[in-house]
């Protein structure tokens, strides 16, 4: 009978802080603002940012294309052609469907019906890339005169540019792009900064030290205060995919169901996440110190995880940095699981990357952790 009181009484407290800490967090207007708003600012912003500029167009090339032809050295020559190089095909075909690249030349060296030679440009795009390709092609048809009519003799072979290929797939906006980046810039600072500072601040003004007065489990107070912030950042999360998916059509491919895929994963980010925050709240020894060291976890992530922009845009041996980041994994399985469709058994490479990021955060944790 002692023991089911006491079982109940912990059940009570647990119930009691989670509530508390709750209710502490939405009397906050800041932590609102910076969850909610300033995310949804964000990708306001960088939406408009990302769809205005110059027209530039990234190209690749197939395998066996002919690259000693006069009319390749004359792409290359182009100011506003990038030719891309992909050692796997799969991720060509990825960025092809996404829009990334403006389209996939084969060039090759063939002869006309009077052995003649002749260069085919075979040109492979898709649906996505629409707004690039209408003006793509008149630029192959101006590289091709200029190349014929810069040729020094007559024998140099003519250059015919085939009708291009385009298949039709799903249109990749750049939201799908931009809002699971600000879905974890939002979880990453708004968790790290939650947990860090209300768990410092419970043990400088003696609370912790109060709790042992009492026969409340100190682990219930962990899981309190973490309960507290799961449910709050996964509202945020579910009010920013809403307003993502109903006004600026962001992709759910699966709709709810993919939904629920990513509020799983985000889960598991932030256990992460709560763990950093307790290892940063035990190693600082003056509120002022948490910023900082929040900040020196917080920003390269940030800037390296594909939150803003595209990793690739890093030279090789920073991309490689990039992908070990627990960030670059949430961010990549958020787009995985929203506009590929994918189902969380084929995420399992980014879900495994966050699992043992989990395991080492908590490894430490408790060894650092301080209650008093």
């Amino acid at each position: 009978m002692k023991s089911d009181q006491k079982s109940y009484s912990q059940s009570k407290a647990l119930w009691a802080i989670t509530k508390a800490s709750f209710k502490a967090i939405f009397a906050n207007p800041s932590a609102l603002f910076f969850s909610v708003l300033f995310p949804i600012i964000f990708i306001l912003i960088f939406g408009a940012f990302g769809s205005s500029g110059g027209v530039s167009y990234r190209i690749a090339l197939t395998a066996n294309s002919d690259t000693s032809s006069a009319f390749y050295r004359g792409l290359k020559k182009s100011s506003v052609i990038k030719i891309v190089t992909y050692t796997d095909t799969a991720d060509l075909n990825e960025d092809l469907i996404k829009g990334n690249l403006t389209a996939v030349l084969d060039i090759q060296s063939a002869t006309d019906s009077l052995q003649k030679p002749i260069t085919k440009v075979h040109v492979r795009s898709t649906t996505a890339s629409s707004n690039t390709l209408g003006s793509f092609m008149p630029m192959l048809d101006y590289l091709r005169l200029k190349t014929e009519s810069n040729k020094p003799d007559i024998n140099l072979s003519s250059i015919q540019i085939e009708k291009p290929e385009v298949k039709a797939v799903r249109k990749y906006r750049q939201i799908d792009f931009i809002l699971p980046g600000q879905l974890g810039f939002s979880v990453l600072f708004s968790t790290l900064f939650g947990i860090a500072f209300t768990f410092f601040g419970l043990r400088e003004q003696l609370v912790l030290k109060r709790f042992y007065a009492s026969p409340v489990n100190r682990i219930n107070i962990l899981i309190g205060i973490g309960a507290s912030r799961l449910f709050f950042q996964l509202i945020n999360v579910i009010v920013l995919i809403v307003f993502g998916h109903f006004v600026l059509n962001f992709t759910l491919v699966h709709g709810f169901a993919t939904a629920i895929d990513m509020l799983l994963v985000t889960v598991i980010m932030l256990f992460q996440l709560m763990g950093v925050g307790l290892i940063f709240s035990s190693l600082s020894k003056t509120d002022s110190s948490l910023p900082l060291l929040i900040n020196l976890y917080g920003f390269p992530q940030m800037m390296l995880s594909g939150t803003f922009f595209p990793i690739d845009v890093f030279p090789a041996w920073l991309q490689s940095i990039c992908r070990l980041l627990p960030l670059t994994q949430y961010n990549d399985a958020m787009r995985k699981l929203a506009f590929e469709g994918l189902s969380l058994f084929q995420c399992w490479r980014e879900i495994g990357m966050l699992s043992i990021w989990l395991v080492i955060t908590y490894i430490i944790t408790i060894k650092v952790i301080r209650w008093e």
